[in-house]
């Protein structure tokens, strides 16, 4: 589960509108909104480079972090938006929610996939092809995980994992009801040819 809440320090950024953002780029800071909570919107604006370094490590959009701007009091946020430029694809805007600890929150949290070596399909030249390498969970605020992991143990060649395959932690769930499908282990190109070639061989084999 994830440890200590991160802290992420803002200002409080001085009037609002595209003239007060244009100015917040132009001194080096992004511009952003916290809203939610039942209390009023504040305008922030953060330094581009710890940002662009935030962005650049992952998870930033599933992180629960402990906001800091001067004059306020601290207050659990999680990013609901980072709008980029189009052509640079840098950041230029960021949305935070205000979340208390027991609220519940829908994060797309990374998957991993543990014990390669103890998959027999794997061994025999099979191919892990993985669907979804994040997954949308319903978690706590406070109690948000790192990952959810998936078991390859005694996999075989045609074998899939579903959702409901894997072990969630306790008070989390998929957004999605059904029991969709997160990887499978396919057979390599040069097998599945020569299973057809088989199968080719036994039709020729009966007509005959």
């Amino acid at each position: 589960m994830a440890g200590e809440i991160p802290d992420l320090q803002a200002q409080e950024r001085t009037g609002t509108g595209k003239g007060a953002a244009r100015q917040a780029r132009r001194d080096g800071m992004v511009p952003g909104i916290v809203f939610g909570g039942e209390k009023e919107p504040l305008p922030i604006q953060m330094p581009f480079n710890v940002l662009l370094k935030q962005l650049k490590e992952g998870r930033f959009k599933s992180t629960l972090w402990n906001l800091q701007v001067e004059g306020h009091d601290d207050v659990r946020v999680i990013c609901r938006d980072v709008q980029r430029d189009i052509v640079k694809d840098l950041p230029t805007h960021v949305d935070f929610m205000r979340l208390r600890r027991t609220s519940k929150v829908n994060l797309y949290i990374p998957v991993e996939f543990i014990n390669e070596e103890a998959a027999p399909g794997i061994k025999r030249g099979g191919v892990l092809t993985v669907v979804r390498n994040e997954v949308e969970l319903v978690v706590t605020a406070g109690d948000i995980p790192e990952k959810i992991t998936v078991d390859l143990t005694g996999l075989k060649i045609g074998d899939i994992v579903h959702i409901n395959d894997v072990t969630l932690p306790e008070g989390v769930k998929a957004t999605i009801d059904r029991n969709f499908v997160i990887a499978n282990i396919s057979a390599p190109s040069g097998l599945a040819a020569s299973d057809d070639e088989e199968e080719e061989t036994a039709a020729e084999a009966v007509e005959e």
